[in-house]
Order: structure tokens, then C-alpha cells, then sequence
């Protein structure tokens, strides 16, 4: 049993444009779709869409996609505050949260699930996915 909660309420400062980060298109969807399309293998029990910035530009870009559930930060104090905003909606909840970033759309569904898998075969409390790049720059 997993819900998953996908982080898309940040502004994308970075990106210099007024556009929600997470609604930047690659290969034809929006960064954030290619995450959420990308847990579909996963079943998740529920999927949980954290906005903010913008919060009506990506409800209606993500508004086709089915059984998503919205849950707004309406002030942007960080990741950690993002997820408190879960609390009152995950009241109840036992299962596993797998807590995703909206603008890394490259993760594929079968290292999401081999994740999740290491996750609940070692019973953990918390699990961290990173990676280790030759070549961190750019």
C-alpha cells in the first residue's frame, strides 16, 4: 500500500520564466506529467499533487488526468513545509508515502518500484533515492 505525493507547488526561479517549473513541456508533456505517469505502475492507493505557485495553472493542466487529489501550500516555505501541508489529508494512513519532485521527469517506473520494493523489504522508517553523476555540472 503507497500513496504518492508529487511536489509541484515551487516557483522555478531558475527556469526564468513565468511558468510553473513543473508545467515546462519535454517531448510533449509538461515535466510533471511524465512523473505522474510514471507511478501509474506503482497502483498507488492514492496520488496526491502539492501546489502552490500558480496553483489554478496546474490544476487545469493537470486537470484530464484522473483521480488526482490536490493539496495546496498556499505560502512557499520549503520542501519540508510542502509536505506538512500532506498531514491533515494522510490523517489515519499507515501505508508507505513516496515523496516526488514534479520537475524530474527521467525517472522510470521500474527503479521507482525497485526503490519501494528495498524500501519495504528492509522495513525502513525513510528511504532516500540519490544518484551520483561523473559529471554534476549543468
Amino acid at each position: 500500500m503507497v500513496v504518492v505525493a508529487i511536489l509541484a507547488a515551487g516557483r522555478g526561479t531558475r527556469m526564468k520564466s513565468n511558468l510553473p517549473k513543473v508545467l515546462h513541456s519535454l517531448g510533449g508533456k509538461s515535466l510533471v506529467e511524465r512523473v505522474i505517469h510514471s507511478v501509474e505502475p506503482l497502483q498507488p492507493e492514492r496520488r496526491m499533487v502539492i501546489v502552490g505557485y500558480q496553483a489554478q495553472e496546474v490544476k487545469t493542466a493537470l486537470g484530464p488526468i484522473p483521480d488526482l487529489e490536490f493539496v495546496e501550500q498556499t505560502v512557499q516555505l520549503g520542501t519540508g513545509h510542502a509536505i506538512q501541508q500532506l498531514l491533515p489529508h494522510l490523517k489515519g494512513y499507515n501505508g508507505d508515502l513516496l515523496i516526488l519532485n514534479g520537475d524530474v521527469p527521467l525517472l522510470r517506473s521500474e527503479t521507482l518500484k525497485h526503490f519501494l520494493e528495498i524500501h519495504q523489504e528492509n522495513q525502513n522508517a525513510a528511504t532516500v533515492m540519490t544518484a551520483k553523476l561523473p559529471n554534476p555540472k549543468g
